[in-house]
């Protein structure tokens, strides 16, 4: 009897263990690697300015090159392989996710991103829309997208009437990747351009990083 115990407690730890381990698989694609997600990746990579290769679906070196440049620039291991987290960072983890926010809260996150940004490169444009999903989620500033996009005094675009201007395709894809988990900021919840910025106050917050013409700061 204790023996056919032990051997149920043997298969069940198994089945946790295969249970746990096939959650956590993430797609991986390197160097040799071929496919359709491959194609998504240099697609992507395309789009951000990292790769100019032909769109072929084979990881080569070419998209090896490119992958590790653009992990260099988020802060990710350069490794060149395209795992977990450097699809988390493409936008690319899987089927793109709202993670509770609503469509018209999405295109006004875009909207604002476009407004603020317009001109910037565009990790500077996920960037911003970052700041304002840091926001959203920090205990000082309010607890919607549209509570800190329209809070006094937060943007100038809301009081200069930008907000209403045409949105650009790259800020509606900003806005998604900032959403998906991409965040260029390292976690701030402000931003200024020091050329115009005049606050004494905003700059003298601490500096994280500086994107095209903004500086990002906590």
């Amino acid at each position: 009897m204790k023996k056919i115990y032990h051997f149920l407690l043997f298969v069940m730890v198994l089945i946790i263990v295969a249970t746990a381990v096939g959650t956590n698989v993430s797609a991986l694609s390197k160097y040799g690697s071929t496919g359709n997600e491959v194609t998504q990746i240099q697609q992507k990579l395309s789009s951000l300015g990292f790769y100019n290769g032909a769109i072929d679906g084979i990881y080569g070196n070419q998209t090896k090159s490119a992958v590790i440049a653009f992990q260099k620039s988020v802060g990710l291991t350069p490794d060149g392989i395209a795992g977990s987290k450097t699809l988390l960072y493409l936008g690319l983890s899987g089927s793109s996710q709202n993670y509770g926010y609503t469509q018209s809260e999405i295109d006004l996150l875009a909207r604002t991103i476009s407004a603020e940004s317009r001109g910037e490169p565009y990790e500077g444009q996920v960037a911003v829309g970052a700041v304002i999903l840091n926001r959203v989620e920090h205990p000082s500033f309010p607890n919607t997208i549209a509570g800190v996009i329209y809070q006094s005094g937060a943007f100038s675009c809301i009081d200069d009437g930008q907000i209403n201007s045409p949105v650009s395709e790259t800020s509606k894809r900003a806005a998604v990747d900032a959403i998906n988990g991409w965040d260029p900021s390292g976690g701030c919840i402000y931003y200024y351009n020091p050329v115009t910025a005049t606050s004494k106050w905003i700059r003298s917050r601490p500096i994280i990083t500086t994107i095209g013409k903004h500086v990002f700061c906590l």
